[in-house]
């Protein structure tokens, strides 16, 4: 009962939201279109999701426990203040019409306690790009287009040298061709929970390269700081989030959110069991 009375005050809520009620002054650009500034400029990208949304109001995540400092540099990250490095949110403050049930009933609970949170931090200057780049296939009601914006995404590392930088569990493109559009990878391994306190050791890892690089982050609230200061030295830098496990249920044709075999391959013995030798071999630094 106490979940279908918050459901049923989150759609009141949005209802209001949706229609210029309560007041929306933030603006996010569609998937196609952040694909497309990602495709045809050097800019990079830092990505927020719910998870860090929850974080600046001072709450856990599963894998990074919450740190005053970290909220107060992701507030500081949030309001959007360099011209080449976007930062992407959800885009869920003009409608929801395109997201199956689930996700919109999950979305309009999440503004039910964080749209304060989105409007104090987001710049009113700004019109920000979309969360769900790295998102695009368990949202959607009609995923007839996802195929077309993988394939721009994979574009966008097309001929590149990249670097991976991501938890023990996460293997990006492994088992799947994702990253194979790219020249040459290689990877840094970091902690697969709190790697936060690591990013003096990711960042000298990653700094060891030179900025003819492209990198390509999944390290949760950790690639949020690693973004920033990368792209503040120079490099080009694509915090992907849970890109890979997207395109994962995107090749399977999953009808929902399904567990991969390989999050749990952790071990040297485990990945060359699965077959993921040349996953090992583009793995350089381990954290």
């Amino acid at each position: 009962m106490k979940q279908k009375f918050k459901d049923i005050l989150a759609a009141i809520a949005y209802f209001l939201y949706e229609k210029g009620i309560l007041h929306n002054r933030i603006k996010v650009h569609s998937i196609d279109e952040t694909i497309d500034v990602l495709l045809n400029t050097e800019k990079s990208m830092v990505r927020f999701g719910d998870g860090e949304i929850v974080m600046i109001k001072g709450g856990d995540l599963m894998l990074q426990k919450a740190d005053p400092e970290i909220a107060e540099g992701l507030a500081e990250i949030l309001a959007y203040a360099y011209d080449d490095l976007i930062v992407t949110i959800p885009g869920i403050f003009e409608t929801l019409s395109d997201h199956h049930k689930k996700s919109r009933q999950f979305w309009k609970d999440h503004l039910l306690f964080n749209r304060k949170t989105y409007e104090t931090y987001c710049n009113p200057g700004r019109v920000y790009y979309s969360t769900f780049v790295s998102r695009c296939y368990y949202y959607a009601a009609d995923r007839s287009g996802c195929g077309a914006q993988f394939a721009k995404i994979r574009k966008i590392w097309e001929n590149r040298d990249i670097v991976v930088v991501e938890g023990e569990r996460t293997h990006n493109g492994v088992g799947n061709d994702l990253l194979d559009t790219a020249r040459s990878i290689e990877r840094i391994i970091c902690p697969p929970s709190n790697a936060y306190e690591a990013i003096p050791a990711i960042l000298d890892a990653c700094t060891a390269y030179g900025k003819d690089r492209l990198f390509v982050l999944s390290v949760g609230v950790a690639a949020k700081f690693l973004t920033v200061k990368l792209f503040e030295q120079g490099y080009r830098v694509l915090d992907i989030g849970n890109l890979d496990m997207e395109y994962e249920w995107f090749v399977r044709n999953a009808p929902g959110k399904m567990k991969l075999e390989k999050h749990g391959f952790v071990s040297e013995e485990a990945n060359r069991a699965a077959g993921y030798t040349a996953y090992l071999e583009q793995i350089k630094v381990r954290i």
